[in-house]
């Protein structure tokens, strides 16, 4: 089953009087289940082509169809409902609340959908304890390790049953060790349905996926790996 479509999407940026084309007539289709690897070099549209998959920026022209909507022309708070409820995000930098405990961190998104405080806190109970964290629920993040802290990121990721997260860079803070024990809880939750776009520039975290979507100036090319 289909859950986004890109289709001839282009972003273009304008310094004076000179065109940045970011993206170029991309075309994309996420499959639920899906695991897929963006690779490129700086500047090859990585970050844009993320950016507007999470509906944090729009194309300039073309569609992306999100579920069954199509959400590229929707406004700042239609944009931000949608993240809310159908992104998950997960980052190199983990971007914790530092304040907050490891389960108060997963329960953020689930208040700005409207959660109540109980069904947030079964919710996030239990997914510290599908990422391996059942006995640091009371942990702030720097009572963590990087591992850790990326465990909280995933479970946070995966608070609101998104249809799509999307993780950048998710073990370029890690040790080897521990990045592979991240890219191992992945593949656990992708095999379980979730469909996960990993932006990385390591080939070895990239062999994980299914297949892999290299971008070169804008472009988009993508093959299945063996």
């Amino acid at each position: 089953m289909t859950i986004a479509a890109l289709q001839n999407v282009w972003k273009t940026y304008w310094l004076g009087h000179n065109r940045i084309d970011a993206l170029k007539e991309v075309n994309l289709q996420l499959h639920q289940g899906d695991l897929i690897a963006v690779m490129g070099p700086s500047g090859s549209g990585k970050s844009t082509l993320l950016n507007i998959l999470g509906c944090l920026d729009q194309p300039s022209e073309g569609q992306y169809l999100l579920g069954d909507r199509d959400v590229s022309d929707l406004d700042d708070n239609e944009l931000s409902e949608t993240r809310a409820g159908r992104i998950g995000f997960i980052f190199q930098s983990y971007n914790l609340i530092s304040q907050l405990n490891v389960i108060e961190n997963i329960e953020t998104p689930l208040f700005y959908r409207g959660f109540s405080e109980q069904e947030s806190y079964e919710r996030a109970v239990e997914l510290a304890e599908r990422v391996g964290l059942g006995r640091r629920k009371g942990h702030v993040p720097t009572e963590l390790s990087g591992g850790e802290r990326q465990r909280v990121g995933i479970a946070r990721a995966l608070a609101s049953n998104p249809l799509i997260v999307l993780a950048d860079e998710p073990t370029g803070n890690l040790d080897t060790k521990t990045g592979n024990e991240i890219l191992e809880l992945l593949q656990d939750v992708n095999r379980e349905g979730t469909t996960i776009v990993l932006v990385t520039h390591d080939p070895q975290v990239a062999e994980v996926a299914h297949q892999t979507a290299h971008m070169v100036d804008g472009k988009l090319t993508v093959k299945e790996n063996v």
